[in-house]
C-alpha cells in the first residue's frame, strides 16, 4: 500500500474513535420528563336543609264512598248445591221477603206435596179413631203421634226448600251482585247478593290494608270535602269495634275499612257518592323538622349526614312523627344545625 492510501486509513480511523469517544453525540438529546400537573380536587356540592322548628302532622287522606249503614249479605249456608237463578239486577229495588236467587232444589216440591198428602191421611185416621175408638187412650195416642211424626217431617222438607232460596229481610236497592252462573257449585257464607238501604246513607273510608290506618281511634275529626265544600265528620266505627260477622267478606271489608259520621249533608247524597277525606292521627307543634329525605335508617339505626367543616359527619337522632314529607326530630340535632340531603 502506498504511503499516501496508509494515510487516508489512518484519517478514518481517527474519526471512528472520535465518534466512539463522544457515544451518544451523535444521537438527539433526550427531553427531560416533565412533572405531572398538580391537580385541586373538585369540591363536593352539598344539598343542605337547615334544622328548623315548625309543625308537623300524620294523617290519612283518601277517597270515601257513601254506603248504606241498613245492609244486608244474602248467601247460602251449606255448601254443594247447584246455582239455578238470579231473580234480580244491580239497582233493582226490593221489597221485604222477595226471593232473589235460588239453587236447585231436585225433588224437594213432590216429596213436601207428598207429605202434606200423608199429613192429611193421618188426621182423617186421627179423627177416625176418636170416634170409633172413644175409649181406647193408647190407640189415640199412637194416631196422634202419627200425625206429630208426618208433621215434623213437613218441617224438616219445607225449611231444606226454604235453604234453596235467598230473600230479603228488608226493603232496598240491590247494590252488589256475584258473577255466579247457573250450575256452579255455591260456597257457604259467600256473599252473592247484598241489599242496601238507600234512605240511610253513611261514609266509609276502606283502605288498601288494614296497616294504612293504624292510629285511626272513635272520635277522631274527620274532614270531608265533597265538590269543593268542606264538612266536618267523626269516626264513629274502626275495625276493633266493626260488630261480628260469619261472611268472610264483610269481615275483610271491616278489617281495613273506617266509618264516619259527618254532619250537615247536602241534598242529592246518594249510594256511591265520593268525598275526600283527611284524618289527623298525630300532631305536634313547635318541634325540630327536617325533610323526610335527610334521615337515612340502616339495620334499626337512624341518622343523618350534617356538614361539619368541609366534609359530612353522621349524627344518630331519634325520630318521632313521620309524615309524607317530613319527620319530627327528638333528640341528636340543634337548631341550625346543616343537613345534608343528597347522597
Amino acid at each position: 500500500m502506498s504511503m499516501k492510501g496508509k494515510a487516508g486509513w489512518k484519517l478514518i480511523l481517527a474519526g471512528c474513535l472520535a465518534a466512539s469517544l463522544t457515544g451518544c453525540s451523535l444521537l438527539p438529546k433526550e427531553e427531560e420528563a416533565l412533572a405531572p400537573p398538580l391537580v385541586k380536587p373538585a369540591k363536593e356540592n352539598f344539598e343542605l336543609y337547615e334544622v328548623k322548628r315548625g309543625n308537623i302532622a300524620k294523617q290519612i287522606t283518601g277517597v270515601a264512598s257513601f254506603a248504606s249503614d241498613k245492609i244486608q249479605y244474602l248467601y247460602f249456608t251449606e255448601s254443594g248445591g247447584r246455582f239455578k237463578s238470579m231473580n234480580v239486577q244491580l239497582g233493582d229495588t226490593v221489597k221485604k221477603g222477595d226471593v232473589v236467587a235460588t239453587v236447585d232444589s231436585g225433588d224437594l216440591e213432590v216429596k213436601i206435596k207428598q207429605q202434606q198428602l200423608a199429613l192429611q191421611k193421618s188426621q182423617i185416621l186421627l179423627e177416625q179413631a176418636k170416634e170409633e175408638n172413644r175409649g181406647d187412650v193408647r190407640a189415640l195416642q199412637l194416631k196422634m203421634l202419627d200425625v206429630q211424626s208426618v208433621e215434623l217431617q213437613l218441617d224438616l222438607l219445607k225449611s231444606q226448600l226454604a235453604e234453596t232460596k235467598l230473600v230479603s229481610d228488608i226493603d232496598g236497592v240491590v247494590s252488589y251482585i256475584d258473577p255466579i252462573k247457573e250450575g256452579d257449585q255455591v260456597s257457604a257464607y259467600k256473599s252473592l247478593v247484598t241489599i242496601s238501604d238507600p234512605h240511610s246513607v253513611q261514609l266509609v273510608y276502606t283502605a288498601g290494608s288494614a296497616g294504612d290506618i293504624v292510629g285511626v281511634e272513635l272520635g277522631m275529626d274527620v274532614q270531608v270535602k265533597i265538590k269543593d265544600k268542606i264538612y266536618q265528620g267523626k269516626v264513629v266505627q274502626i275495625p276493633s269495634t266493626a260488630p261480628a260477622s260469619d261472611n268472610k267478606s264483610v269481615q275483610d271489608k271491616n278489617s281495613k275499612s273506617v266509618i264516619i259520621k259527618v254532619d250537615g249533608l247536602p241534598d242529592g247524597i246518594k249510594l256511591g257518592s265520593q268525598a275526600d277525606i283527611t284524618i289527623v292521627t298525630e300532631k305536634r307543634d313547635n318541634v325540630l323538622i327536617i325533610p323526610r329525605v335527610g334521615l337515612r335508617s340502616y339495620m334499626g339505626r337512624d341518622y343523618v349526614q350534617v356538614l361539619d367543616g368541609e366534609s359530612r359527619k353522621e349524627v344518630d337522632v331519634e325520630k318521632g312523627i313521620v309524615s309524607a314529607t317530613e319527620v319530627e326530630i327528638r333528640k341528636g340535632l340543634q337548631e341550625g344545625q346543616k343537613v345534608i340531603l343528597n347522597n
